[in-house]
């Protein structure tokens, strides 16, 4: 069967599955083999931007769009199948983009749309996508897994005494706080989180919400960034008024964590996420997280200000 996704998470589905695709995005990154992949779309955005440049690209970007598809390529890959989304149309292709597209082609695909807000949308997202590939039993396998190192996660973290206050945010400039699957995956690693419901979606909040809110655990994770970038960004946090005072920064529980691969991306290891996030919120009762997912930024500080 040939396959085409639009989106990291997709891609990851669909290897997940045991299929290779035959086109992918121009952010799809995992596994690492599909770096090898002919990408079908580009962006108009300079992702290596600052996360204030970022969003002021986006907000230009008018009816044109962040996205465009590669009509020719998608042509000559002849797909049976493309697996797109219609949750975000900043954070990657979506549904209308493609729509578009394949009434250019000669190919008649089936448009496969992902729109998960919550863990379960994630998780049939998995299951849909293996009834359409014809592997319904392989993703019946996949999601069986996934949900038993949910319930190990939730019930390790009954244990725990303290529920935290956590807030996530998934953009610094402005301060956007994480919504969708978010509020569910702290809430079972033990910890509260009550700046969003689960599948609210992402949305900018004012710096003094935040500060009211007072999180005692802070996890920064901007959609698209790796450990690195959010590390030439943490200055639109740490430079704001008020930072200093917070719970979280003065109790040294204030981490970057990759956003890119993690935090932001529903596919199968969104419950790598769920168990890195427990071990930040819950550090008595899991062990990690590791240092290429999570950093504390009082490190990143230091590391900064050493000769």
């Amino acid at each position: 069967m040939r396959i085409v996704t639009t989106l990291p998470s997709a891609t990851e589905i669909v290897a997940e599955l045991g299929f290779e695709p035959v086109g992918v995005s121009h952010e799809c990154d995992y596994p690492p083999w599909v770096g090898e992949i002919p990408s079908v779309t580009t962006s108009r955005i300079d992702a290596d931007a600052s996360s204030t440049e970022i969003d002021r690209q986006v907000r230009e970007t008018g009816d044109e769009g962040v996205y465009e598809v590669d009509v020719g390529l998608l042509d000559d890959l002849e797909p049976d199948v493309i697996v797109t989304q219609g949750m975000c149309d900043v954070c990657a292709v979506d549904e209308a983009v493609i729509e578009r597209a394949v009434e250019a082609i000669t190919a008649d695909p089936e448009i496969v749309t992902t729109d998960p807000h919550t863990v379960a949308d994630v998780l049939g997202d998995i299951e849909r996508i293996g009834r359409v590939t014809n592997r319904e039993r392989r993703a019946t396998e996949i999601v069986r897994r996934r949900r038993e190192r949910i319930d190990d996660v939730r019930e390790t973290a009954s244990d725990a005494l303290e529920r935290p206050r956590v807030a996530v945010l998934d953009w610094t400039d402005p301060v956007m706080v994480a919504g969708h699957w978010t509020p569910e995956l702290v809430t079972a690693a033990g910890g509260e989180y009550g700046m969003a419901d689960p599948a609210d979606r992402s949305t900018p909040r004012e710096w003094d919400d935040v500060l009211a809110y007072d999180p005692e655990v802070l996890v920064v994770a901007p959609c698209g960034f790796d450990l690195e970038q959010i590390t030439e960004n943490i200055g639109d946090l740490t430079e704001r008024e008020g930072w200093s005072d917070l719970t979280a920064v003065r109790e040294d529980r204030v981490w970057a964590m990759d956003g890119h691969h993690y935090v932001n991306r529903p596919g199968p290891r969104l419950v790598d996420t769920l168990e890195y996030l427990a071990a930040i919120v819950q550090p008595d009762h899991f062990v990690g997280p590791p240092t290429d997912v999570a950093v504390s930024v009082a490190d990143l500080e230091r590391e900064a200000t050493e000769p």
